[in-house]
């Protein structure tokens, strides 16, 4: 978990991560960075967490998608997703993609 809840951005402090945000090592993404997570139905800091992913957040005008990763059994709606990754993906374009 490099951006545990609570915390800011690196870079943009306007960003305050309201939920846990990290990446699955050993994973590349288009960014050539591993593959990013927010992880949903926690709501304390993490410092890393094995989860269920339950959907893809897919960037249309971006090439970094985000996992939806929740613990096992739990499930959100879009709406719910689209509303607790608001505070970054605010800033981009994107839709929800489920298996």
């Amino acid at each position: 978990m490099d951006r545990p809840m609570g915390t800011t951005h690196p870079r943009i402090p306007e960003i305050y991560y309201t939920q846990n945000y990290g990446y699955i090592p050993n994973t590349m993404a288009p960014d050539g960075e591993e593959i990013d997570a927010y992880i949903l139905g926690i709501f304390e800091p993490l410092t890393e967490f094995t989860g269920e992913c339950i959907a893809v957040i897919h960037r249309l005008n971006d090439n970094d998608d985000k996992l939806i990763v929740v613990p096992k059994g739990i499930t959100f709606t879009d709406e719910q997703i689209k509303t607790l990754t608001d505070f970054q993906e605010k800033y981009f374009k994107s839709e929800i993609i489920r298996n």
